[in-house]
């Protein structure tokens, strides 16, 4: 594309050293990595009593318009969804043994994304990212590097879990797993080689692969739908009285604190692996990512889905290249196809994307020589930091760790003026969060 088009002076192309092309590829990636969400995000509302339907319908609507945002606003090459982790919260305790229904637990999300867009606009929220020391912020990339690779392990049935040890290697000669690891050799060499569009590459190959040998089917009957789902049941449905009626302040704060830190991890991550993070640890037009996904919080509630969140699975397209927002307008777009191709989205298993995912974890790994392990000060809480993201499978808990330990040994050995007030601050907050949790 000329670099002096529209598309290429509006995303700097030129600045970030991509192309048209290049964003397209990136877009179809992180598209493919995160449509399983379709699937999974719908099915688990319901269990908490959301309509199915409204469900799909509200959870693609939500992505494909918080997603256009942030690659369009705050340029990000970023797609923002209901998250997993917030949605499993909502389902499973806020609507099970809290005792809630989803109107008010929808209320309460509301309330979550009102507080986010005031720590927002207030900038306290770029106040706490600025106040986490660099080496914590490498270890945050480390941790997701770690975190996301456990996910693709998971997914392709190579690890799995295990009642005396926790987790164990998984049946290596089951078709799913010998798939997982065919697409995982088959993108590596790829990457290896420098091919741009070795993950698209290794997803469809995979996925043919599968079909081809009967380990995954063809969806039935059509592949084309023009009948969109109906959202009017869940749509403005939310109880915002009934949440502050009912005194749910534990819930809103848990939701708040995980979903600032799962999006601020997730944003330092990808912010650092783009270019956007400066030498002094900056990072650029994250007052806009963040105004996004509080903005977009507060929209999944209207909508009748959970906390928007920005995704990990994100991490695919920026490692095929993605650097600007229009990688992320190019998801926004996929996904509004998918709204009529819901039947053929699903062809795409997990055996075929936990590859990348396990790539992707090891390019993140990367940063990890530029943590200042020889100091024992910044050593401990950077690997508590980085453990303990897969170990809990939960970004915010490192997050917990690692700011307490760093916090507390500080502390403990007179260099608490080395530490931000702030960060005194947030340790304070996950100690609180901790226990509620509890």
């Amino acid at each position: 594309m000329n670099e002096n088009s529209f598309l290429a002076r509006y995303f700097n192309f030129k600045g970030y050293g991509t192309t048209l092309t290049q964003e397209v590829y990136a877009g179809i990636t992180t598209f493919m990595a995160m449509a399983y969400l379709i699937f999974v995000i719908p099915s688990m509302l319901s269990d908490g009593g959301i309509p199915k339907d409204a469900a799909i319908g509200g959870t693609i609507i939500v992505t494909i318009a918080i997603t256009l945002l942030m690659g369009v606003w705050a340029k990000y090459p970023i797609g923002v969804a209901p998250g997993l982790g917030i949605t499993a919260f909502f389902s499973y305790y806020i609507c099970g043994p809290a005792g809630y229904d989803w109107h008010t637990g929808l209320g309460a999300v509301f309330i979550s994304g009102i507080v986010f867009f005031f720590l927002t606009v207030t900038r306290i929220r770029q106040y706490i990212v600025n106040s986490v020391p660099m080496d914590l912020k490498l270890a945050i990339v480390v941790g997701i590097g770690a975190f996301i690779s456990l996910i693709g392990l998971k997914n392709g049935g190579v690890i799995v879990k295990d009642p005396n040890t926790f987790v164990t290697l998984g049946n290596i000669t089951d078709p799913k797993v010998m798939l997982t690891l065919f697409g995982f050799f088959l993108t590596s060499a790829l990457m290896v080689l420098r091919w741009r569009a070795a993950m698209i590459i290794g997803i469809v190959t995979t996925t043919v692969l599968g079909i081809s040998l009967g380990v995954s089917d063809l969806p039935e009957g059509s592949w084309f739908t023009t009948s969109l789902p109906d959202i009017s049941p869940t749509f403005m449905q939310l109880d915002v009285m009934g949440a502050l009626s009912h005194g749910l302040l534990s819930i809103i704060f848990t939701l708040t604190m995980v979903d600032l830190f799962d999006n601020m991890g997730v944003l330092i991550g990808l912010a650092k692996k783009c270019g956007f993070m400066r030498d002094n640890g900056q990072i650029q037009n994250l007052d806009r990512a963040f105004i996004t996904d509080s903005v977009g919080t507060m929209f999944s509630a209207l909508m009748g889905t959970t906390t928007a969140t920005s995704y990990l699975e994100s991490a695919t397209g920026v490692a095929a290249g993605g650097r600007t927002g229009l990688t992320a307008v190019v998801v926004a777009f996929c996904f509004f196809l998918a709204l009529f191709f819901i039947p053929l989205v699903g062809i795409v298993p997990s055996y075929a994307t936990a590859p990348v995912l396990v790539i992707v974890g090891a390019l993140m790994m990367q940063e990890v020589v530029g943590i200042h392990f020889e100091k024992l000060e910044i050593a401990i809480p950077a690997f508590l930091t980085i453990v303990s993201m897969p170990f809990t499978f939960n970004i915010a808990t490192g997050f917990g760790f690692g700011f307490i330990s760093y916090a507390v040994i500080h502390v403990l050995t007179g260099k608490f003026r080395e530490v931000s007030p702030l960060m005194y601050v947030i340790a304070a907050c996950f100690v609180v969060n901790f226990v509620l949790r509890s």
